[in-house]
């Protein structure tokens, strides 16, 4: 299987597992992983999410070029659009999603952390948005996200020298959350998924869509589409349970209802 998916309590965590190859990504990973992508669209169970890969050397280092050189013009156009479509619906999925970023992510391996809400990395790893080396640009998404994370200039410079850049660097110029011991990557990804997990799931998805959307928007327009989030929890259980919880001094029970 080159995806697997498992869980932890309320989090689910999707593997790409071709360590052999250092994790990259195929038409078939990225089939594999759509197919989960859409069901976890729909697994009220599942709080989190989190992206790892297999073993301790990557992440994932970009898309299969072994394959790539095999293809024709127009399976290549394929496989671009596959993969960005990919990625869009990890980024449109209802919940957080977290990168356990293990080991090296090149080219399609950035784009997908990109694609992810939050990072935690190794601090031994290695990240880059490498294409321009290879005679092509991002095409799964890392000219526009890196960008909206790290700032228009930086991002130029990223992707005009094809640089790797240490996991330090990224937590400088905020392109991750937290920088972790290699064998603790895993581990701190969970317990920020869990912490995250305790609350109201319905909230976490309009948070997230808020935030979302209202980055590509004004301000005013991004009021109003905060709004309109707010007006979906207003109606839910969830939001009176909170206010019970809060009132009896105990834990609140969220059933994403």
């Amino acid at each position: 299987m080159s995806v697997s998916l498992r869980h932890v309590d309320q989090v689910g965590i999707l593997t790409i597992e071709r360590p052999d190859v250092h994790n990259c990504l195929n038409l078939e990973t990225l089939r594999t992983m759509r197919e989960h992508i859409a069901a976890l669209q729909l697994d009220k169970e599942t709080r989190v999410v989190i992206v790892t890969g297999a073993g301790e050397k990557a992440f994932c280092a970009g898309a299969d070029l072994k394959e790539r050189r095999t293809m024709t013009e127009s399976q290549v156009q394929e496989f671009i659009r596959t993969i960005r479509d990919t990625f869009t619906e990890l980024e449109r999925l209802n919940k957080p999603v977290i990168a356990a970023i293990n080991g090296a992510a090149f080219g399609g391996g950035t784009e997908l952390a990109l694609s992810c809400d939050l990072r935690v990395v190794s601090e031994t790893a290695l990240m880059g948005l490498t294409e321009t080396s290879l005679g092509i640009i991002p095409g799964a998404g890392g000219t526009q996200r890196l960008p909206r994370i790290v700032g228009k200039a930086k991002a130029k410079e990223l992707i005009f020298t094809a640089r790797r850049i240490s996991s330090g660097e990224a937590l400088d110029i905020g392109l991750v959350n937290r920088v972790v011991p290699a064998d603790q990557v895993l581990t701190t990804a969970l317990e920020l998924a869990n912490e995250i997990a305790q609350n109201a799931p319905i909230a976490l998805a309009q948070a997230k869509h808020a935030i979302d959307f209202g980055m590509e928007t004004d301000l005013q327009t991004g009021l109003a589409i905060e709004s309109n989030a707010y007006q979906v929890i207003i109606p839910t259980k969830d939001r009176l349970e909170g206010l019970e919880a809060f009132k009896e001094k105990r834990k609140p029970k969220y059933r994403g209802e």
